[in-house]
C-alpha cells in the first residue's frame, strides 16, 4: 500500500501535525510511505523517510529537500531534464488546524485529482465551524451542549450565568479556549478568543462531565474505535491535549454500559453519515444526565486516533478501496452546437 503522508501547512497547529506525522510513521509499518511537507508559506516538499525527525523541520533543515509541484493526477519534482512524476500512491491528509481541515487541502487534491484519505470539502466546512458543526448536529437529531453566540462588534453587556466556556467558532484543538467564571474574567477571555476568530461560542461549563470520544470510518461497513474516556481535567487545554496523541501504551475501552456505548456509535454513525466518507475522524461527546451530547468533531484528529484501534492499518488500507469518486461530466459542447446550428453555423 503506497500511502503519502502530507502534513504540515499554514496552521496554529503545524507542529502538532509534525509530531503525528512522526507518530504514524511507527504506526504504518507495513506501508510503503512517502512524506509531503507543508511550510507555513504553503510550499511542497518532499521528506526522505530518514530525515523524519522534529528538528528536521524545525532548523530549517528540511529546504535541502526536494520540492514539489502539484499537476493533474500527480506530484512532481523538477530537474535538469525538467518535470518527474511521483508515484506517491494515496495522499492521507495529516494537517490539523487551517488548511487541513478548513477544506483547502481537500479542494486542492479534488481539483487536481489526487485520491486522499480526508473529509471532502462540505465535510471539512461543517466539522471545523463550531456553529455549523452544531446547526448539522442538531438537524440530524444528535443533542449539542447549549449555546449562544457572540461577534466582535457585538455588545459585550450580556447577561450569562457562569461558568461559561468561550470558544472561537473557526480554529480546531482548544486554541483560544478559556473558562470564565465570573463577569470579571468575560473581557480577558473574550479578547483572547477574538484574537483568533471574529465570532465565538458561549457554552455553559458542566462541572464534572462524563467524556467519551469515538472515533471511526467507514470501508464497506463502519469500522470503530473502541470509546474512549480521556484523562479527566478540569479543561483540556491545548498541550494537555496533545501530550499523549502519540501515546504506544493501549487506551483501554470505556467502562460503561452496553446501552450508552450503543447510543454513542449511533450518535457517531449519524454524525458520520455520507458526508465524511474518504475520512477518519473522531467525535467526542459529553454525556449529561444519561444523555449523549455532541461536543466536538474531529475531522483530523492527532495522529489520526490510531491507538484506538485493534487494526489501524488495516483499516488504512480498506479505507484506500473504499474512496469516494467525484463523478465524470461529460462536456460535448451540444448546448454551443445547436446556438451555432440554429444561426446558421456563423461564429458567436
Amino acid at each position: 500500500m503506497n500511502i503519502a503522508i502530507l502534513f504540515g501547512g499554514s496552521s496554529f497547529e503545524h507542529e502538532i501535525s509534525i509530531v503525528s506525522a512522526i507518530t504514524l510513521k511507527k504506526v504504518l509499518k507495513n506501508s510503503n510511505l512517502s512524506f509531503i511537507f507543508i511550510n507555513a508559506n504553503r510550499e511542497f516538499y518532499l521528506i526522505d523517510s530518514k530525515n523524519m525527525k522534529s528538528n528536521h523541520f524545525s532548523d530549517g533543515a528540511y529546504l535541502k529537500d526536494k520540492k514539489l509541484i502539484l499537476k493533474q493526477r500527480a506530484f512532481y519534482t523538477e530537474g535538469i531534464f525538467g518535470l518527474k512524476e511521483q508515484n506517491l500512491g494515496t495522499v492521507l491528509n495529516l494537517i490539523h488546524g487551517r488548511d487541513g481541515e478548513d477544506g483547502k487541502i481537500a479542494s486542492l487534491l479534488e481539483f487536481n485529482g489526487i485520491s486522499y484519505i480526508s473529509p471532502r470539502v462540505d465535510a471539512s466546512v461543517l466539522s471545523y465551524n463550531k456553529l455549523y458543526t452544531k446547526l448539522y448536529a442538531e438537524s440530524l437529531g444528535v443533542k449539542v451542549v447549549p449555546y449562544s453566540v457572540l461577534n466582535s462588534s457585538d455588545s459585550r453587556d450580556i447577561e450569562l450565568e457562569y461558568p461559561v466556556i468561550i470558544k472561537p467558532v473557526r480554529l480546531g484543538s482548544s486554541i483560544g479556549v478559556s473558562i470564565v467564571k465570573s463577569v470579571n474574567d468575560l473581557d480577558y477571555a473574550l479578547d483572547t478568543a477574538f484574537e483568533f476568530d471574529s465570532q465565538v461560542l458561549i457554552e455553559p461549563f458542566i462541572d464534572g462531565v462524563l467524556e467519551y470520544n469515538q472515533a471511526g470510518s467507514k470501508t464497506s461497513e463502519f469500522e470503530l474505535s473502541i470509546v474512549e474516556e480521556p484523562n479527566k481535567e478540569e479543561f483540556l487545554d491545548f498541550e494537555k491535549k496533545y501530550l499523549d496523541f502519540s501515546r504506544d501504551g493501549k487506551v483501554e475501552d470505556a467502562q460503561i454500559s452496553t446501552q450508552l456505548k450503543s447510543d454513542i456509535q449511533d450518535a457517531f454513525k449519524k454524525i458520520y453519515a455520507t458526508i465524511f466518507e474518504g475520512s477518519i475522524i473522531r467525535c467526542d461527546f459529553f454525556v449529561v444526565d444519561g444523555e449523549v451530547l455532541l461536543n466536538e468533531i474531529n475531522p483530523i484528529p492527532g495522529s489520526m486516533a490510531n491507538y484506538l484501534f485493534e487494526d489501524f492499518e488495516g483499516m488504512v488500507k480498506r479505507l484506500v478501496n473504499h474512496l469516494p469518486k467525484e463523478s465524470d461530466i461529460k462536456i460535448d459542447y451540444s448546448y454551443i452546437h445547436s446556438i451555432q446550428s440554429a444561426k446558421g453555423g456563423k461564429n458567436q
